[in-house]
């Protein structure tokens, strides 16, 4: 269709205004407003009919919403005033009437029903346009830091504060701790049974009294003036176990934070400083959402080091037959008996790595590592305790891989020496993947 015949047909429907006069016509001459498109086919009407520009008062196709721009834009402004963040985004609801009544607009004129551009799509660029020479902050189409949301029906500015994000490591330095709040099952996190303080918790909802997450979190979530803090850790230790040596990543997640631009080494210290002794971060750097399914999913092989009971001595030879019997070895091992109330009944098969040991006489060597005692030949010649260092594939059971655990891991430590053996002390030593994901530019934001 002549761009003439449309103006004239569209025209003729009633009193429409110069951005929705345009707006059918968007994807002609770029450069242009939709106010300057409908501007100029008015006023070539004008010239071609020798009448004067008629400039209506009302458009009953938007029904005004095109003179309020600037008017959104200022709302949209004190809406994300209290909130610092570099990204934002627009977005804009239309009443289903303007809706309809575009519609309508195109099919009198003889065009398609979605020629040009919607009200929706110039609405989010002209008030974002506006908005982003009011704030210090980019469009981000993508996952901007700030969306706002302009109904125009119910006339409000809806914000949506998406979460910030600082990564770390931390390590776990106290046992019988978990990484996250534990609640009691006795008592479904209340505290009470049958109206009396539950036994399971002492009456608190909770397992244990303190968590890492509860550890960390809560000083990050008040540096960031957020809502609340979500802890994801990278796999996590049995609560009995530390988390030592180079630490396991971590994300929190802060929800809705009124504050993105934390300085991270100050709020490495205070954090330290919380945790009091029993848990330590470092590597703290502001992170992106991608770098929550990154840790979440990290296939990290781990090392640990544990003191091991037997219910008998071993012999020296015989130890280190065994272990070198399960260096490299693929391990079958059944859900073990510890976690198959929470866990499903199958059977895994991982590798050992590496794996090396020394009996110790007393027990009490775990904060020695193997490589640093005496040789073979200096040790005793039996032991009832030894400490072992293993590496082994993401999700390796290494407790059942030294006691067998009544046969669901094949093979075993005890199995092999056919003397009973339990770990009595466990540490985690290396969280690591053969392509470490956490030193990639993109999971990381500039401070």
């Amino acid at each position: 269709m002549d761009l003439l015949e449309f103006a004239r047909a569209a025209r003729a429907t009633g009193p429409v205004c110069d951005p929705c006069l345009g707006r059918p016509v968007a994807d002609r001459s770029f450069g242009l407003t939709n106010a300057e498109r409908g501007r100029a086919l008015r006023t070539t009407l004008a010239l071609d009919d020798d009448e004067p520009i008629d400039s209506p008062d009302e458009c009953w196709v938007c029904e005004g919403a095109c003179e309020r721009f600037d008017e959104w834009a200022d709302r949209a402004a004190d809406a994300v005033s209290e909130y610092d963040f570099d990204t934002y985004q627009v977005g804009t609801r239309v009443p289903a009437l303007v809706e309809e009544n575009e519609r309508l607009l195109r099919e009198d004129a003889g065009l398609d029903a979605d020629a040009g551009e919607p009200l929706k799509g110039e609405f989010n660029r002209e008030v974002g346009k506006r908005l982003g020479g009011q704030i210090d902050a980019e469009v981000d189409f993508e996952r901007p830091d700030v969306q706002l949301l302009l109904d125009l029906e119910a006339d409000t500015v809806e914000v949506q504060v998406n979460s910030a994000f600082v990564y770390g490591r931390y390590r776990k330095i106290k046992r019988d701790i978990p990484q996250t709040e534990w609640p009691c099952n006795d008592c479904n996190a209340t505290g009470t049974v049958d109206g009396d303080p539950c036994d399971g918790c002492d009456g608190t909802g909770y397992r244990y009294d303190e968590s890492v997450e509860e550890l960390t979190a809560p000083v990050v979530r008040e540096a960031m003036d957020g809502s609340r803090a979500v802890f994801h850790g990278a796999g996590r230790e049995d609560v009995d176990a530390r988390m030592l040596g180079t630490g396991r990543p971590f994300v929190i997640e802060v929800k809705e934070p009124r504050t993105r631009d934390v300085d991270v080494e100050d709020l490495q210290d205070d954090i330290n400083d919380f945790a009091d002794g029993k848990v330590e971060v470092e590597e703290l750097a502001l992170a992106t959402h991608d770098m929550v399914e990154r840790v979440k999913e990290h296939d990290a092989s781990k090392t640990y080091r544990m003191t091991v009971a037997f219910d008998e001595p071993v012999d020296a030879a015989d130890f280190h037959a065994a272990l070198e019997s399960l260096e490299g070895e693929t391990i079958e091992q059944r859900t073990p008996n510890r976690v198959a109330h929470r866990r499903g009944d199958i059977v895994r098969t991982r590798t050992v790595y590496d794996i090396d040991g020394a009996l110790d006489p007393d027990g009490d060597g775990m904060d020695v590592p193997v490589g640093e005692r005496a040789d073979d030949n200096a040790g005793p010649a039996t032991a009832r305790h030894a400490t072992i260092e293993v590496h082994g594939e993401g999700g390796l059971y290494v407790k059942e891989l030294v006691s067998g655990d009544e046969g669901r891991t094949e093979p075993s430590l005890a199995g092999l020496l056919d003397v009973p053996a339990e770990v009595t002390a466990l540490d985690v030593l290396r969280v690591e993947g053969e392509d470490e994901p956490f030193a990639h530019e993109e999971f990381f934001r500039e401070e």
